[in-house]
């Protein structure tokens, strides 16, 4: 005897195609709104605060103690080889290719894109999307829309700092602990790191990453169930499906970036 029958196969395939075409009716109207959102920009900076001056602590002390880890680890590395100078370049490689733009990615996922969706989860369990409705006011454009505009323009900040971060804590390992000459650590990242192939390409990740997770974080919270554990469940679903997008992204754009 099956458990299942044809219709429920049927039924799930079609709940799935639906949600998902609605999902893309959502992005393709943000992206539409990103001319009257900018228009009024007030609401677009005080989230831009709000995502980003609140993110900005984790994402530094984080840089931070990645950077000595990383100086650490590499600097065992290179000694095998005789090659300790090139400490400062390893790690910037490393940095703003991959872990500056992923590592941030997943800190913006578990920092704002959670405080995003519980924002707009509270707001349908407390019907005041609805309220906005009956006003002729469009909850897409006052309320989604500029948070995720602020969203995509804050996670590169926040990765440009991450990075930053990071490499100075590198240095602060190799030169300052270790004893690295300080012309051979910046001498080589200076001369190693192409702008456009490796910071370039980079920051269209930590772009590319902005733009997923906040879309995810504020389309859980919009179709979340309107009680407070459909909002708890919304916000662990933004954490677990942000971070895998993050990942799964960040493989196939290096796959096309570095790969060339």
């Amino acid at each position: 005897m099956s458990w299942y029958k044809p219709s429920d196969v049927g039924l799930a395939t079609r709940q799935w195609l639906g949600d998902l075409g609605m999902g893309a009716r959502l992005f393709w109207q943000l992206l539409l709104m990103a001319g009257p959102v900018f228009r009024r920009f007030g609401l677009v900076r005080d989230q831009i605060h709000f995502l980003g001056n609140y993110s900005l602590g984790i994402i530094a002390v984080s840089g931070l103690f990645v950077g000595f880890v990383l100086g650490l680890q590499f600097y065992y590395v290179l000694l095998r080889f005789g090659s300790t100078d090139a400490l400062g370049l390893s790690v910037n490689l490393a940095l703003v290719r991959e872990l500056g733009p992923v590592l941030t990615g997943l800190l913006f996922a578990g920092r704002a894109g959670t405080s995003l969706t519980a924002e707009v989860g509270l707001m349908k369990a407390g019907e005041q999307l609805s309220a906005m409705e009956m006003m002729a006011v469009d909850p897409v454009r006052r309320i989604l829309a500029p948070r995720f505009w602020a969203g995509v323009i804050t996670m590169p900040l926040l990765a440009a700092v991450f990075s930053a971060v990071a490499i100075g804590g590198c240095w602060f390992v190799g030169v300052v602990l270790i004893g690295i000459d300080a012309g051979s650590f910046w001498g080589q990242m200076q001369s190693g790191v192409d702008v456009f192939s490796d910071v370039g390409n980079g920051a269209l990740k930590s772009l590319i990453f902005g733009v997923a997770v906040t879309f995810i974080a504020l389309l859980q919270g919009y179709v979340a169930m309107p009680t407070p554990e459909g909002v708890s469940r919304a916000t662990t679903r933004t954490v677990v499906v942000a971070s895998l997008s993050v990942l799964g992204l960040d493989f196939m754009l290096t796959a096309m970036m570095f790969s060339i």
